[in-house]
């Protein structure tokens, strides 16, 4: 059924729905939605909202040409609307880093920093704390390559404190460090692995690294998402398995990501999108034109391409072609950030000096 814009995507008025309409709607917007930021502006859409959702608290700063939004997911109504466990998330947009700006990337790795080391005082992690990093994914995909390329760039230290604790200079702490594959070429699950190297390792903090998928094609390749929920690996592919959770492995996981593909039906939504503004700058008859796709939202658009392609398989998973500059640049962005935020030898106001 085709419906106007503005109105919601129930038949009846939202007033009328019943708990179990409302949950079900919730669930289909929530689907494969990595970032929390996302999460929220469908709940907000299905709702009708403008103002915070209940059980949700979001807080946004700008700042030279970087947004960060800090979503707290308070409690389990929260979690209900926007299908997030209860937690915190940290998203940073950065639309300018398309453009390959070195300065701009320098800031993003020092902001990135001072997010992180705040993240880390908030969840009462202490200085000494010792931190196993994770860098999932596959590094034969370069769209599923991040956390390899992370680890890859991370400044281990952990074999320093075994084999001469007493060369480490003050303010390092124990890191360790391993991007343990895929089930495909390994045969064995991530969470199997990472739990085994917890139980042997005992670090008092994991920190995971992973490729997500963004329902928004601006998003791809310029926003950077942290949580302390942890992680499913190959959730944003509709691949969801056993997680990386504090409770699965014992211990404090803190979840980095960064969507890095986007399904074609978004591609097309957006495209079609722009092309509806574009022909409203230079005509009021938009509606001859597109005829009852003017009407409808954008999520439904979205629901009627999905309609379209998924029985044929042409739903397909896509990357923008500069993947391969993209992927190592924010990787090293990450990774500096990271170096910066878990040494307090290195200054995190500014990382510049170590990211390149």
């Amino acid at each position: 059924m085709l419906r106007p814009r503005n109105h919601t995507p129930f038949k009846k008025p939202l007033k009328e729905l019943t708990e179990a309409d409302l949950d079900r709607e919730l669930n289909r917007q929530s689907a494969h939605l990595d970032l929390a930021l996302e999460a929220k502006e469908a709940a907000s859409e299905v709702q009708g909202r403008v103002d915070e959702l209940p059980g949700v608290h979001t807080e946004i700063l700008e700042e030279q040409g970087i947004k960060i939004t800090r979503i707290e997911v308070q409690n389990e109504e929260g979690a209900r609307l926007i299908g997030k466990v209860p937690g915190h998330y940290i998203t940073l947009e950065v639309p300018g880093l398309r453009h390959k700006d070195s300065k701009l990337q320098d800031r993003v790795a020092t902001k990135f920093a001072q997010e992180f080391e705040r993240f880390l005082k908030h969840l009462n992690i202490s200085p000494d704390a010792k931190v196993l990093l994770i860098g999932l994914g596959n590094w034969n995909v370069t769209p599923d390559a991040l956390g390899p390329l992370v680890v890859e760039n991370i400044m281990v230290t952990r074999h320093y404190f075994e084999l001469m604790p007493d060369q480490v200079h003050p303010g390092y702490r124990q890191v360790s460090a391993l991007a343990p594959g895929v089930l495909g070429t390994t045969g064995i699950e991530t969470s199997d692995i990472v739990y085994a190297l917890v139980e042997k390792v005992q670090p008092d903090l994991v920190i995971a690294i992973d490729s997500l998928a963004s329902k928004a094609l601006e998003r791809v390749n310029t926003t950077i998402q942290i949580a302390n929920t942890g992680i499913h690996p190959g959730s944003g592919i509709g691949n969801k398995r056993k997680g990386l959770t504090k409770q699965e492995l014992g211990v404090d996981v803190i979840a980095i990501g960064v969507p890095t593909v986007v399904y074609a039906s978004t591609i097309v939504t957006n495209t079609m999108e722009m092309l509806i503004r574009h022909f409203k700058k230079r005509t009021n008859h938009t509606q001859q034109i597109f005829g009852l796709m003017d009407q409808l939202s954008e999520t439904e658009r979205l629901e009627l391409i999905k309609e379209v392609l998924n029985p044929i398989g042409h739903d397909l998973l896509v990357t923008p072609k500069e993947i391969d500059e993209f992927i190592e640049d924010i990787a090293n962005i990450i990774a500096s950030g990271l170096n910066a935020a878990l040494h307090e030898a290195v200054d995190t106001s500014n990382v510049a000096a170590y990211t390149h």
